[in-house]
């Protein structure tokens, strides 16, 4: 049997109600309590036998008032209290070390030695406890069924907060440890069967920086559910070098365990016509019924290459059958993050799009440029007109594309519909559109038209206008012959910027002559199949990371939703961000519409999860801390960021702690709160290593 299963099984059987109450572990009697917090006189002796109570150490106050009343309340220590004989002792202490003074008072003085009688020295030993009440374990009949009858048997359930609460005499109090304290930090609501074959160990239980204490004592293994992140959002917060991407790479490796144990593939479920029951995403055991597609946009590259920092961590060493890399860049073993320009207009047109929506560009005849449509409209084959004019201004755009030095794929046509009178006119032999022609014939027919489109020697235009009714070239394609021409106004000798724009390096390494397959569609395809896809971004401008971040998210997310509306199931993929902050919406942005703000507030529907690390929680839009269900948080250096972190679940009673442990000595020490568990748990979380012996 394995060590895991060994631990699942000490797991499941631990009752807390009974072998939480040891009289070793005994660490006080109550004096005060209510619905939400508990008052503990405690003393050293009983400290010291406990091993010390560590800030946010979890504690049990049995019920003893009644033989039938089975319940604990689960506590978590937060600091100190005050007696109510605390003046008198704090008086009779200085009383006592004024004795031990030499009368003179003078600096240096030896100290007379004194004893403390044996009553005063017990008096002293007391002090108060301040918790905080967690809420209870107690009993309940659960029914079950048995060689087809219906029996009931008593379990242990655990509810988040108090149904009532007896005069705190009433109660002892104990530290838990070994099992039961494993089967309280493994908590699960009551959906959730905690200890499942299916859950991962992430960590052990920690308390506090130091450990004198803590390393003589058992160690606890704390599991997480991977059904907590599979289209879940996930929080990961600390200052640089405290752990952030070694815990994001421990989901990671738990999210490969689970999706391997799924029994099924989005495409056997479409060759059998697609059973009404798959689209619930789990099966009967727990997995997910399709493998997991995970996609890690790696901001620093450490998840895509080896890490001379940490060495051995790469998710790519561990999983390269699963994985496939791509980059900005051409590199070798990377796929290349490129668009075919001519192949791929819609694709290739956004791309430019998005690339000055970050550069802020404000020129009028550019925004103008940016506006037009190059989709296809759906009146496309049905109404001659509307086709004959997308035709001229798609090849109009290509026409911008040659002049800005994009590299024109091989034997490369284009078609369109002219007027014989300007085809005739445009130079000696004419140039007719109706025949394919090529990119740089199609620049002189366009410049041509635009260089006489006011001219009064050729009427053409403006008789088209009288008869019609409207411009022979409409708004889109003067937009785009203002562009190609660099001319704002038809026949005018001031030029503006226009294609020179697009001759930028980074929009000239997006474009490849060779694919006829978008990336974005490979991508896709492979996060179906459950693959891992790493996309590299450590290289390349911050326009080019953002554009290609933000676009490929919407990809998938539209995709997912496509499949949503048709009743097609959908299979987990989770999204992983490294410096969230460079990508997601800033905390006063209110645009819910923006990809990020979408797949937190609607992936889950669609089976999208979502990861993201960063160092602040106030540099992350409320819109997406508010729906994330599973935090992580390290080390914090200021008050800002724990006055941010105090709106979220129990952790106010850490902040002081998160303040004060180090971000060098304290590596992988987070307070973890998930979605099944109703409570922060403190977690030493387990190295990742790649190279596993």
């Amino acid at each position: 049997m394995s060590l895991l299963k060994d631990k699942i099984d000490a797991l499941v059987s631990a009752d807390i109600l009974q072998k939480g109450r040891q009289k070793e572990w005994f660490v006080g009697r109550p004096f005060y309590i209510d619905y939400g917090k508990m008052y503990v006189l405690v003393s050293d002796a009983w400290k010291h036998q406990v091993q010390g109570i560590p800030q946010g150490a979890f504690l049990l106050a049995f019920y003893d008032g009644e033989d039938e009343v089975e319940e604990a309340l689960l506590l978590r220590a937060i600091g100190p209290t005050r007696l109510p004989t605390d003046n008198e002792v704090v008086s009779s202490m200085i009383e006592y070390y004024k004795d031990g003074m030499d009368t003179a008072g003078r600096a240096g003085a030896e100290r007379k030695e004194t004893k403390l009688d044996t009553f005063t020295r017990y008096e002293f030993s007391f002090s108060g406890l301040e918790c905080r009440i967690l809420g209870a374990f107690y009993k309940v009949e659960e029914p079950y069924l048995e060689g087809g009858e219906w029996k009931t048997r008593l379990v242990t359930e655990f509810g988040a907060d108090l149904e009532n609460f007896y005069s705190a005499n009433n109660y002892r109090v104990y530290k838990p440890t070994g099992d039961v304290l494993e089967r309280i930090v493994n908590q699960r609501d009551r959906d959730e069967i905690h200890g499942s074959e299916k859950e991962f160990k992430i960590g052990k239980i920690r308390y506090s920086s130091s450990r004198r204490f803590q390393k003589n004592m058992e160690e606890v293994t704390v599991f997480i559910s991977p059904k907590d992140f599979l289209g879940k959002r996930t929080a990961l917060f600390g200052m640089t070098r405290t752990g952030k991407s070694n815990t994001v790479k421990k989901i990671i490796e738990a999210t490969v365990e689970i999706s391997r144990k799924s029994k099924g593939t989005l495409d056997s479920w479409e060759r059998h016509g697609g059973a009404e029951e798959n689209l619930n995403p789990f099966d009967t055991e727990g997995a997910p019924k399709f493998p997991v597609g995970q996609i890690i946009f790696d901001v620093n590259g450490e998840y895509a290459n080896a890490n001379m920092q940490d060495d051995g961590t790469a998710i790519f060493e561990l999983y390269q059958k699963d994985v496939t890399r791509y980059s900005v860049l051409e590199k070798q073993g990377f796929e290349v993050m490129k668009v075919n320009f001519f192949r791929e207009v819609e694709t290739g047109f956004e791309l430019i799009a998005n690339y000055f929506r970050e550069k802020g560009d404000s020129s009028d005849y550019l925004n103008n440029f940016l506006a037009v449509g190059l989709d296809k409209p759906e009146d496309y084959d049905s109404d001659k007109s509307v086709q004959i004019r997308f035709d001229r201004k798609q090849a109009a755009y290509l026409c911008i594309l040659r002049k800005a030095g994009f590299s024109v794929p091989k034997d490369f046509k284009i078609r369109f519909t002219g007027a014989a009178e300007i085809n005739s006119s445009v130079r000696e032999g004419g140039i007719d559109p109706n025949k394919y022609i090529s990119l740089d014939d199609a620049i002189i027919w366009f410049e041509w038209v635009w260089e006489n489109y006011n001219n009064t020697d050729f009427p053409f235009f403006s008789k088209y206008k009288k008869d019609k009714g409207k411009e022979w070239a409409d708004d889109d394609l003067q937009a785009m012959l203002a562009m190609l021409t660099r001319k704002k106004k038809p026949g005018t000798n001031s030029l503006v910027s226009g294609w020179q724009k697009l001759k930028v390096t980074d929009l000239l390494n997006l474009h490849t002559n060779q694919s006829d397959t978008s990336f974005e569609e490979k991508i896709s395809a492979e996060l179906r199949e459950g693959r891992i896809v790493i996309v590299d971004l450590s290289q390349g401008s911050p326009e080019v990371k953002n554009m290609f971040s933000e676009r490929l998210c919407r990809k998938i997310f539209e995709n997912s939703m496509r499949r949503f509306i048709e009743n097609k199931p959908n299979n987990f993929i989770q999204f992983y961000f490294e410096e969230a902050h460079n990508l997601f919406p800033k905390k006063e942005d209110k645009d819910l519409s923006q990809i990020y703000n979408r797949i937190a507030k609607e992936g889950a529907k669609l089976n999208i999860g979502m990861i993201y690390a960063t160092q602040e929680v106030s540099s992350i839009s409320s819109n997406i801390l508010k729906n994330t269900q599973n935090w992580f948080i390290a080390h914090l250096n200021n008050d800002d960021e724990l006055r941010e972190l105090k709106k979220y679940y129990d952790f106010s009673d850490f902040t002081d702690s998160l303040v004060r442990f180090s971000a060098t000595n304290d590596k992988g020490f987070v307070r973890m709160k998930t979605y099944t568990n109703p409570y922060v748990v403190s977690v030493q979380i387990d190295r990742f290593l790649a190279n596993k012996k």
